[in-house]
Parts: C-alpha cells; sequence; structure tokens
C-alpha cells in the first residue's frame, strides 16, 4: 500500500514538474528570469515534497513488503512442522525454499517469539513439534536419557547428543 502511493506521489511530482517547465518556458509573456524563478519555486514548493515523500515511501513500502513475506515464511514453516509432527530439516529447507542455515536461524526467531515449541535433534536433522508443557516437564533426554541443561531464551540443550528443545 505505502509502496503504491510513493509512486502515485512520485509520478504526480513529475507531472508537475514537467507541466509546470513547459507552461513557464512557452509563456512568452514572461521574462527569462521570472521562467527561472517560477520553476525555482514549482520545484521548491511542489516538485521536492511530493518526490521526497513518493521515494520515502517506496523505500518503506519495500521494507515492509519484505518483512510481510518474512512472516509468511516464519507462519508456513510454523504450519508444515505442526501439522506434520516431525519432520527433517533438509525436507523442510525444499519446502520452503531456502538454505538450511537460514530455516535454523527461522526456528530460532520463532522461538524468540515464543510461538514455537518442540526440539529438533540437529544431528540426525529431524524437527519436532511438541506441547510446551509436555517439555518444560522433561528433566531427561527422550533422545538418549542424559539430563537435560538450559540453553537459552526459551531453549533446552541436552549436553549428550546435542538436540535442543524449544519452549514457547
Amino acid at each position: 500500500m505505502n509502496r503504491m502511493l510513493g509512486i502515485i506521489l512520485l509520478v504526480v511530482g513529475v507531472l508537475i514538474g514537467i507541466i509546470a517547465a513547459a507552461w513557464l518556458f512557452t509563456n512568452n509573456d514572461l521574462e527569462t528570469p521570472a521562467k527561472i524563478l517560477g520553476l525555482g519555486l514549482a520545484l521548491l514548493i511542489l516538485v521536492a515534497p511530493l518526490t521526497g515523500a513518493g521515494i520515502y515511501l517506496t523505500a518503506f513500502g519495500q521494507k515492509e513488503a519484505k518483512s510481510q513475506a518474512e512472516a509468511s515464511l516464519q507462519r508456513k514453516l510454523l504450519n508444515v512442522v505442526q501439522t506434520s509432527g516431525e519432520i527433517r530439516v533438509n525436507e523442510l529447507a525444499v519446502e520452503l525454499q531456502l538454505p538450511p542455515e537460514q530455516v535454523k536461524s527461522m526456528i530460532y526467531q520463532l522461538v524468540g517469539l515464543g510461538v514455537y515449541s518442540g526440539y529438533i535433534n540437529w544431528e540426525k536433522g529431524v524437527l519436532y513439534s511438541s506441547d510446551a508443557s509436555k517439555l518444560r516437564a522433561m528433566k531427561q533426554c527422550p533422545n538418549c536419557g542424559s539430563d537435560l541443561q538450559l540453553g537459552g531464551k526459551g531453549v533446552v540443550k541436552c549436553p549428550a547428543c546435542g538436540t535442543e528443545f524449544f519452549l514457547s
């Protein structure tokens, strides 16, 4: 929306500049200094603010579109994991058409936002969806039986096998 409004403002600003220049320089009643002054005022008062606002809104709109695309990918990742229960990170990367490193980063972002709970075994490359209350009650790794350690905000890590549990 902002991007479209920005483009409209840019076009209107340029059109006003062209119309003002055409009118001023085809008007034979005005002398050259008056034409230049008129063009300068038109550019300063009308064209510059419109094109400046247009450039700002276009850039802001592109940033907003990028943010929306990223949020859409995160929702898709979350939906795929929750509906499948468990999925290989490589399969998830193929489905999302992203490199596995970016999928891993997105998983940590979702954990940080508090919208994902589950666990991942990096050694096997498998991501599991799990009920957060079950994860909070766990004291031992279901993968190898070792005691679990807090690994970071919302993350519990098994020191033996490297499995990470994400709590939301």
